[in-house]
C-alpha cells in the first residue's frame, strides 16, 4: 500500500502523518508512507486544501486531521 500525507510542512500535517504512521503499526499492514511538501506535486492531486491523504493514488481525506482511527477505517475499506 502507498500512502501520502501531502502537506507543506506545517504542525498539522506533521500531526496527520503521525497519526498515518500509527494507524499503519496500529493494522499491522506493510505500507510505505511519504510527506509530500512540494507544491507543484500537491497540485497533481487537484487538492486545494492541506492537509491531505493520498492511498494508492487515490485521494481519501482534505482540510482536517482524521485521527488514527478515522485512518484506519480509511485503509480497511
Amino acid at each position: 500500500m502507498d500512502i501520502k500525507v501531502l502537506g507543506t510542512g506545517c504542525s498539522k500535517c506533521k500531526t496527520v502523518e503521525k497519526n498515518v504512521t500509527e494507524a499503519v503499526a496500529e493494522l499491522k499492514i506493510e505500507a510505505t508512507v511519504t510527506k509530500v511538501e512540494d507544491i507543484m506535486e500537491i497540485m497533481e492531486y487537484n487538492v486545494m486544501k492541506t492537509p491531505a491523504v493520498v492511498v494508492n493514488g487515490e485521494v481519501v481525506s482534505t482540510g482536517r486531521i482524521p485521527s488514527v482511527s478515522d485512518i484506519k477505517s480509511l485503509l480497511t475499506k
